[in-house]
């Protein structure tokens, strides 16, 4: 009988875990009770009740399993160590939120019974914040279009994915993954299902704009070379402009020397707009240096407190 890990990432979510587990375990014993599964919370340090409600559900079920992280590693590298854990012939990644719905769970496995070893869930509508959702499709457009990697619009990680994927990423050794962009560029012919995400069930979204900008960084400086080679082109831009316009005012002036006063407003100008240009592109080198010094560093990806119910 094949077995089916369900990985569930946590950070605060008292009022979800129980209910999720409990449909979780429906759909394995209704429509899914030819496999075995196992449902694995990998919780990054809640400061709430979800840790004592999780031990609680794996007392009540040998096949609810928990990692607690010693503290908050962040929500990229918890995930995919959490990834790395599962002991199935195939794995399902999901949030504890409802926002990806656990019905799906079971178009999943049909696909994944198919043939295909990676299936994952396309957001093709939302009921999140329409203005969330806008900046979230313009940076999905971007990063496609900007990557060497054919990347997956609308794509969150919400997916079912084979072991031998697992062992894909098992053999990285990335200690600072960016799984989106690796599902696209490593991954098996992929299945792509459509729906509609949800709303979250129980508290609030632990996302601000710093952890998006952090995430959305890792893609750009992870997978692209366009920005920095951009950098390059709009300098020679600029140097050719500026010896162009200033060989114009040197002409102007040798030939009206009396009558044409270059004043001091466009130079004021130009070195506000010359500066501002290198600044930004001086951070966005910034963000590849700091990617490459995280992962020279080799740190662990998550260091555990404790484990329960994986003996």
């Amino acid at each position: 009988m094949k077995k089916i890990s369900v990985l569930i990432p946590t950070y605060n979510e008292e009022k979800n875990v129980v209910p999720l587990s409990k449909e979780i375990i429906n759909i394995f014993n209704n429509e899914l009770n030819n496999y075995k599964y196992e449902i694995i919370f990998i919780d990054n340090y809640s400061n709430d009740n979800t840790r004592l409600n999780i031990i609680k559900l794996c007392k009540e079920n040998k096949n609810i399993k928990a990692i607690f992280n010693a503290k908050n590693f962040g929500w990229t590298k918890s995930p995919y160590y959490g990834l790395l854990q599962m002991t199935g012939d195939c794995v399902i990644i999901m949030c504890a939120d409802f926002q990806d719905p656990p019905k799906m769970i079971v178009d999943f496995v049909r696909e994944w019974e198919s043939g295909y070893k990676i299936v994952i869930g396309i957001k093709n509508k939302s009921k999140e914040n329409p203005i969330m959702y806008f900046i979230r499709n313009i940076y999905y457009k971007l990063i496609k279009n900007i990557s060497e990697t054919e990347h997956i619009e609308q794509f969150t990680g919400f997916g079912l994915y084979d072991k031998e994927f697992i062992n894909v990423l098992k053999n990285l050794d990335d200690c600072y993954p960016y799984f989106r962009g690796i599902v696209a560029e490593l991954g098996y012919k992929i299945k792509k299902i459509n729906y509609e995400q949800q709303k979250r069930k129980f508290g609030k979204s632990k996302s601000n704009l710093y952890m998006l900008y952090d995430y959305a960084m890792l893609g750009i400086v992870s997978y692209s070379k366009i920005v920095m080679r951009l950098a390059t082109m709009i300098g020679f831009l600029f140097s050719f402009l500026s010896f162009l316009s200033g060989l114009i005012y040197f002409v102007y002036k040798i030939i009206y020397w009396e009558l044409f006063y270059i004043g001091i407003a466009p130079l004021i100008i130009g070195v506000f707009f010359i500066g501002s240009v290198q600044l930004f592109f001086i951070g966005l080198l910034g963000e590849y240096i700091l990617n490459i010094n995280t992962r020279v560093m080799k740190r662990p990806l998550v260091i555990e407190e404790k484990r329960i119910n994986f003996d």
